[in-house]
């Protein structure tokens, strides 16, 4: 399993900033391919949540706790 790493800011004061982890389960992916194969789940979490903006994604394994770059 990976994690699909999110860093987020709210539209309406984009200084307000938070990382939100989202599993995502898959098999045989690279984690470089990663965000690619995720962006359903992405989009999904962004369609969940107008009220935040998505800065930054980067997918990490499960047991790591790394925020994204």
């Amino acid at each position: 399993m990976l994690i699909l790493a999110l860093s987020v800011c709210l539209a309406q004061a984009p200084e307000t900033c938070k990382n939100v982890h989202l599993p995502f389960f898959t098999t045989n992916i690279p984690v470089k391919e990663c965000v690619r194969y995720g962006e359903p789940e992405i989009d999904r979490w962004a369609r969940k949540h107008p009220e935040w903006t998505i800065k930054d994604s980067a997918c990490l394994p499960s047991m790591s706790q790394e925020q994204p770059a």
